[in-house]
């Protein structure tokens, strides 16, 4: 299950579908993985917060990944991690690279599953597999290659 939390109300302004592009994007990233995950769109100051919290930068970023870790009970789904974005810091990006918010959305959802599945970018190798995990699951939704900015062309 993919639980969607709109906290900010400038995503449901700025996308009113904004539910629907996560939980697609979501259900992509997952594949035939089974569990739950929780995303949750709320605004720069309260991932700022978090960022400070649990990974010393007193900044906000675009999204925050939190796998899960605890045991599933009997009988249910196993609770895969939560996955906070920040309003301002996606407008900026998606605006700073000539993308539409949706689609620099359905990217970092995407990235966003991707670590709570446990891939991760801190060397190349790792950062090119995963890049392309995304190029292809963002193709396979109609999203173009987030990696080519318009200067590339």
């Amino acid at each position: 299950m993919i639980e969607v939390e709109i906290e900010a109300d400038d995503w449901a302004a700025a996308l009113p579908d904004a539910e629907a592009i996560v939980q697609r994007a979501a259900e992509a990233a997952l594949g035939s993985v089974a569990g739950d995950i929780v995303v949750l769109l709320t605004d720069d100051a309260a991932v700022q917060r978090l960022n400070a919290q649990f990974r010393d930068k007193d900044r906000p970023t675009n999204v925050l990944s939190f796998p899960g870790g605890d045991m599933p009970m009997p009988g249910q789904a196993a609770h895969l991690g939560d996955i906070v974005l920040a309003f301002g810091v996606c407008r900026d990006e998606a605006e700073a690279q000539a993308k539409t918010l949706a689609n620099h959305l359905t990217h970092l959802v995407i990235h966003g599953v991707l670590h709570v599945l446990g891939h991760d970018h801190e060397d190349e190798a790792e950062a090119e597999a995963m890049e392309a995990q995304e190029r292809s699951l963002l193709a396979s939704l109609g999203v173009a290659d987030p990696y080519i900015l318009p200067d590339d062309l």
